[in-house]
């Protein structure tokens, strides 16, 4: 695999970011480690950030390059700061940047594959989140989202006036009503779930001892009623990497890329 740090200049944000990115690379010679590359553009993985990280992370804290080997897919995970991935009410537009200008940037960057069956979007906590929102409000270029631990009711969030973090999310948000928008995870799965379009897969995971347990459960209870093709695992964990190491394997077995490691 190629490990690359890729710093650029984005026009949605107006101003210099970075990603970085796990490129697959068949190996002959190579100690301890089997790789797998498919012929043509690579099917991508969006694996994004939680709210306290940046675009190194996933390397820093966990095997993910080792893992993605085995499957020849290509790993792209970019720096959203403090943004929930969205249009910011006193910031960047964070969301344009991600659903619109990285893919279309990335792939001019690097082969990449631009059909939706190729692209997948995965993420812990704040990323989580940001999975969903692609995989829901973008089915038509998401063929799956996961979220690990996700903070996936932010319309509640938004609602409690005790919740630590209110004033970043009136600084994301506003004073707009996040319950019913494009910002709310259980409007969007309601939404694709009783459309015609395209219905991408999912896949969600929490550990029992997580504080957003009751979050998960919410959305999980929501899934089920859906149209979707949804896949749940819970078991005892709690909001840190030791459990996301563990998930984001089996984030990589369940998606569908033709049984790559087989």
């Amino acid at each position: 695999m190629a490990l690359l740090t890729c710093n650029f200049y984005s026009e949605s944000l107006g101003l210099s970011t970075s990603m970085n990115v796990i490129l697959p690379q068949q190996t002959r010679s190579q100690i301890g480690l089997k790789n797998v590359k498919r012929p043509g553009p690579h099917k991508t993985l969006y694996l994004l950030h939680g709210l306290s990280d940046d675009d190194t992370i996933w390397v820093r804290r966990t095997s993910i390059e080792r893992y993605a080997a085995a499957y020849g897919i290509a790993i792209v995970m970019p720096q959203v700061h403090r943004s929930f991935y969205t249009d910011m009410a006193y910031g960047e537009k964070y969301w344009e940047f991600i659903s619109e200008e990285l893919p279309e940037l990335a792939r001019s960057f690097f082969p990449l594959s631009a059909e939706r069956e190729d692209n997948f979007a995965a993420g812990l906590s704040m990323g989580g989140y940001g999975a969903f929102k692609l995989a829901l409000r973008r089915p038509d270029l998401f063929a799956a989202g996961a979220s690990l631990s996700g903070a996936l009711d932010i319309a509640a969030m938004t609602e409690n006036p005790d919740n630590p973090r209110s004033g970043l999310l009136q600084t994301i948000f506003g004073d707009k009503k996040v319950r019913g928008s494009e910002d709310d995870l259980l409007f969007l799965l309601d939404r694709v779930s009783n459309s015609p379009g395209p219905k991408p897969k999912l896949y969600q995971c929490c550990g029992t001892e997580d504080f957003l347990y009751r979050d998960n459960q919410t959305f999980k209870q929501a899934a089920e009623r859906s149209s979707l093709d949804f896949t749940y695992e819970e078991g005892p964990g709690e909001h840190e990497w030791g459990y996301w190491d563990t998930m984001i394997q089996n984030v990589l077995a369940w998606l569908p890329l033709d049984d790559a490691k087989k």
